[in-house]
C-alpha cells in the first residue's frame, strides 16, 4: 500500500537541473493552481473538512497551506536573486494550518491567491538565464547549501505531492 503521506513519492533532492528538468519542472509549478482548483471542483463544505489521512490536515487546509507555502516560494525566490546567499526564514505551517483563515475560509480565496502568486513566479523563473538557476541560499531546516534549481525542483514537487493528497483522497471516498 501506498503512504497517504506521500501520494507521489516522498521529495528527492536536486540541487542542478538540466535545462529539459528544469523547464518541465517550472511547466509543472505553472500549472498547479488550475491542476487544485480540478481537484477541489464541486466539492461540498462536509468534504471540504474532511482529512485528506488519518491525522492529517482537512482538504480546506491543504488548499490554504498551498497559498501559503508557495507565497513563501516566491518571496524566497526574490530574496535568492538579489541577496548573496540569504538565510531564509522558516515558518510553523502546522500553526499557520491551525489558524482560523485555513480553518474556515473558503479555499477559492486561496486558488485566487495562488494563482496570481504563480503568476509572477512562474514569469520570473522562465526570464532567468542558467547562472541565475545556480544561485544559492540557506533554509535552517535543510542541511547545506541550497540553489535555485533546488527550489524549483521542491515546489514543483510539492504543488503535486499536495493536490494528489486531495485527488487520492476523492477516488478513495469515490466523490
Amino acid at each position: 500500500m501506498t503512504d497517504p503521506r506521500y501520494p507521489v513519492g516522498p521529495f528527492i533532492r536536486r540541487d542542478q537541473l538540466s535545462a529539459e528538468e528544469r523547464r518541465t519542472m517550472i511547466d509543472a509549478i505553472a500549472a498547479t493552481p488550475q491542476r487544485l482548483a480540478a481537484a477541489i471542483e464541486g466539492m461540498t463544505e462536509e468534504q471540504l473538512d474532511t482529512p485528506y489521512r488519518d491525522g492529517g490536515w482537512t482538504v480546506r487546509q491543504v488548499v490554504h497551506h498551498l497559498a501559503d507555502s508557495h507565497m513563501n516560494a516566491y518571496m524566497r525566490l526574490k530574496l535568492a536573486l538579489t541577496e548573496e546567499e540569504p538565510v531564509l526564514r522558516p515558518y510553523d505551517e502546522a500553526a499557520w494550518a491551525e489558524l482560523e483563515d485555513a480553518r474556515t475560509m473558503e479555499p477559492d480565496v486561496s486558488v485566487t491567491l495562488l494563482r496570481a502568486i504563480h503568476l509572477r513566479f512562474v514569469s520570473s523563473l522562465r526570464s532567468m538565464d542558467e547562472r541565475d538557476f545556480a544561485r544559492t541560499l540557506r533554509h535552517p531546516e535543510h542541511a547545506g547549501v541550497l540553489t535555485i534549481d533546488w527550489l524549483v525542483a521542491m515546489y514543483s514537487w510539492h504543488g503535486r505531492h499536495h493536490v494528489a493528497h486531495i485527488t487520492t483522497l476523492r477516488e478513495r471516498m469515490k466523490r
